[in-house]
């Protein structure tokens, strides 16, 4: 309250000094005509005593009076006419002055009101920066996360058979601890149906089935799962998964793009938005974490005092819309595979007509083998390898793809 009465105080003050000056420059200015009835009567002084010297004779004198007179009474009659126009500007001038006092004073406590923090204390640099590694250090972790969570997360309606092969697929792995391709796919259809809890329960033992030979996405796997199981918070936990994947792969998108959620969920939208904007003008442009940044990473400028302009988005190849996402949800199984097909095939057909870089390859290669199709996925994953052969990020990249799709180790 007190910084607002001072402020209050301050604008005030401010804003009656230009009040002020407004008020004594309209006060200062007289009437033209005035000012020339003043000259013209100096003039009539000035005739009677250059004929008093001798210096103008009688006739003139008389006639240089009736001049000057006349022009006094003009004046005279132009002021007199003027004297009932001197309160409009009279007024305009008051309203003008209380229109600067309301804008200044009302104008401050708006701006202050909408941009600055009411109530909340002066911090230093510093000291954000340390509120903000607090805050990190402290924060909930993956259990009390989930434990927050509205209870009764719907599940979508599964056919039958689907639902029998899944607890077919859990009974199996549950027998066989050990089975790396069933713990791979039971996190994946986990995962698929909105089990995440269940989803990442079962990555953490792909992980320790992998042991060293565990890659970068299969961290980055473990942590998109936890997030989405904490309802998009970042934990502890799924940071420490977040960063073994960027130690193995300092480029991983999707690890970079949590790494940034991360962030700007602990207080530091500086750095989130440093991470995010790399991550954008990088590419490429039809990355499934391109969307998400762009729909967030003007607001986190904001935060962080940048004056941001989003860049055009480039031309990205065709992908399910919100519509689309929207719309899968409320699909039955049949019909979500089917619209799924409908994408993989327009993929297909632009990756044979157009081309496109390795990332689009290697998610239809990904997306052949969800739908079951491996003799397509082993035409594209070979035509791939073919096309990018030479550039080994590429076939990285390729192979991963492959990876997902079970066609090689």
């Amino acid at each position: 309250m007190t910084f607002w009465i001072i402020a209050g105080l301050m604008a005030a003050l401010v804003a009656l000094l230009l009040v002020l000056t407004v008020l004594r420059a309209r006060a200062s200015v007289g009437p033209a005509a005035a000012f020339d009835l003043q000259v013209y009567r100096d003039q009539l002084k000035e005739v009677d005593r250059d004929l008093a010297r001798g210096v103008i004779g009688q006739s003139d004198a008389e006639r240089i009076r009736t001049e000057v007179s006349r022009r006094i009474l003009a004046a005279d009659a132009q002021m007199q006419d003027g004297q009932t126009s001197t309160e409009a500007p009279g007024a305009a001038t008051y309203a003008m002055a209380v229109v600067i006092f309301a804008a200044l004073v009302g104008g401050t406590l708006y701006l202050y009101r909408d941009l600055g923090a009411p109530g909340y204390g002066d911090l230093a640099l510093d000291t954000r920066i340390e509120m903000a590694r607090i805050a990190r250090e402290t924060r909930p972790d993956q259990a009390t996360a989930e434990a927050s969570l509205p209870a009764g997360n719907p599940q979508p309606e599964l056919s039958a058979d689907y639902t029998r092969l899944i607890e077919q697929l859990r009974t199996t792995v549950a027998q066989r601890p050990d089975d790396l391709q069933g713990h791979m796919l039971l996190a994946r259809n986990e995962a698929a149906i909105g089990n995440y809890v269940a989803a990442y329960t079962a990555q953490r033992e792909v992980l320790r089935i992998k042991g060293d030979e565990a890659s970068a996405s299969d961290y980055t796997d473990l942590g998109d799962m936890l997030i989405l199981a904490a309802g998009g918070y970042v934990s502890p936990e799924a940071e420490a998964a977040l960063a073994r994947a960027l130690q193995l792969d300092p480029n991983n998108g999707p690890a970079r793009y949590y790494q940034g959620l991360m962030l700007a969920q602990t207080g530091r939208p500086d750095q989130a938005f440093r991470i995010w904007d790399n991550l954008l003008r990088a590419g490429p442009a039809n990355a499934p974490w391109i969307e998400p940044i762009r729909l967030q990473i003007e607001q986190m400028a904001d935060l962080a005092g940048v004056n941001y302009a989003l860049p055009v988005a480039a031309a990205v190849a065709s992908g399910p819309s919100a519509a689309d996402v929207a719309a899968a949800s409320e699909m039955s199984v049949e019909d979500r595979q089917e619209m799924i097909r409908g994408m993989v095939n327009g993929l297909s057909d632009r990756l044979a007509t157009e081309g496109g870089p390795p990332f689009d390859w290697a998610r239809l290669i990904a997306a052949l083998g969800v739908l079951g199709e491996e003799e397509r996925a082993i035409a594209v994953y070979t035509e791939a390898l073919s096309i990018f052969d030479g550039d080994p990020e590429a076939i990285e990249l390729i192979r991963n793809g492959a990876r997902q799709a079970q066609l090689i180790p």
